[in-house]
């Protein structure tokens, strides 16, 4: 089963810095946990990271369903310069409401100078059918509420003019 979560907002910021903030960036800054996800600390393995069929290893701090440490992998599969990003998240650590990866993109469109549409879309994927109407219910909550949250953080880091951490 796939779900798929779509969410847009607009940023007031150059097409540049709404393209690359979210994957270049440093990630603990982006996903600082909500609920059942933990924060994420740190990345390893990542020295080429941005650059496609690059992959990084993703560590969480310690939360009611994950013990901490090594939580999954994060790779890139396309990129196209100031457009989008396509880029996976999978081998999962602990058991994720019985998803085994989720695939997503991060496109960008210059709607005006310093006006810049997002749009942020996952797809969760599983494969065990006793566990579809809870995907389908964690997706459409919680995920969704999430990524709410990580776009609110993108946000704040593009007005920070926060560095990238990566090129």
């Amino acid at each position: 089963m796939r779900i798929k979560v779509k969410l847009s907002t607009n940023y007031n910021c150059t097409l540049e810095r709404a393209f690359k903030t979210p994957l270049l960036c440093d990630v603990s800054k982006i996903h600082t946990g909500y609920g059942l996800m933990p924060k994420i600390t740190h990345v390893t393995q990542d020295e080429n990271w941005g650059q496609i069929g690059s992959c990084k290893k993703v560590y969480a701090a310690k939360s009611l369903v994950q013990k901490g440490g090594f939580v999954s992998m994060d790779k890139i599969n396309d990129r196209v310069e100031n457009e989008f990003w396509k880029f996976q998240v999978d081998n999962f650590q602990s058991w994720m409401v019985g998803f085994y990866k989720f695939e997503a993109e991060w496109k960008t469109t210059e709607i005006e100078k310093n006006n810049i549409l997002v749009e942020y879309t996952y797809i969760l994927h599983s494969t065990n059918p006793l566990y579809y109407p809870l995907n389908w219910l964690f997706a459409k909550i919680f995920w969704k509420t999430y990524m709410k949250r990580v776009l609110e953080n993108v946000r704040q880091m593009i007005y920070n003019n926060e560095p990238y951490k990566y090129e």
